[in-house]
């Protein structure tokens, strides 16, 4: 069996038991913020998920690693700079989606329905749990910040949904830098899904009826 055989079946058993760490994480994270009221022990247990879920994340990175052949780390490191980038940054997971959207490039020549439908309900899974994350680390950022117009959570996911589509009104924005760069992250993320859906949807039609006008006519 070959290396990427291997990584294959790999990601394929590991993608659901990474999915609910992912959602763990994200509770996890999402408790510690938004209640400040927490006891210590909840607050220890919240930070000990958070571990652990981060810890499986590191392990199916040494796992893909390993198992994609006899190659440098550094190497790996340049080849694939999402998974790096998302073992660093867990929250940014969801971005994941464009493993998916390579694979739909790779089958063009089979236009499938349930396989873009795919990419477009993983899109807008990916939207919601990015656009919490975002709303989460943002609030958190910016909550005690002087000046600060993120003062609610719900004022940062009203900011995160128009950062994510793209619309910007401007009525909240973030001052701090680390608000500001998580700004600049969602911008990039809500271009790349909205590219990687309508990229998908658009090649699904143009395959299906470039495929109809070739049939031959009846009769």
């Amino acid at each position: 069996m070959d290396a990427d055989s291997r990584v294959a079946r790999w990601e394929a058993r590991a993608e659901i038991p990474l999915f609910i760490a992912a959602l763990l994480y994200l509770g996890s994270y999402a408790v510690r913020v938004l209640d400040r009221g927490l006891p210590p022990a909840w607050i220890d247990l919240c930070l000990a998920v958070t571990c652990a879920t981060w810890a499986s994340f590191a392990v199916d990175y040494a796992v893909r690693w390993r198992l994609g052949g006899p190659r440098r780390f550094l190497v790996y490191l340049r080849r694939h700079p999402l998974d790096t980038v998302v073992l660093v940054l867990p929250l940014l997971r969801p971005l994941r989606i464009i493993h998916l959207y390579d694979a739909v490039q790779r089958r063009r020549d089979e236009p499938r329905l349930s396989l873009y439908g795919r990419v477009i309900a993983y899109a807008g899974t990916t939207a919601v749990l990015l656009g919490f994350a975002g709303a989460l680390a943002v609030f958190q950022a910016e909550r005690d910040a002087p000046g600060a117009t993120i003062r609610t959570f719900g004022d940062a996911v009203w900011w995160t949904a128009s950062t994510l589509t793209t619309v910007g009104y401007g009525d909240i924005t973030p001052v701090t830098p680390l608000g500001r760069t998580i700004a600049t992250g969602l911008m990039i993320c809500g271009v790349a899904l909205l590219g990687a859906v309508t990229g998908a949807f658009s090649s699904w039609l143009i395959q299906t009826f470039t495929r109809d006008d070739e049939r031959p006519p009846a009769g």
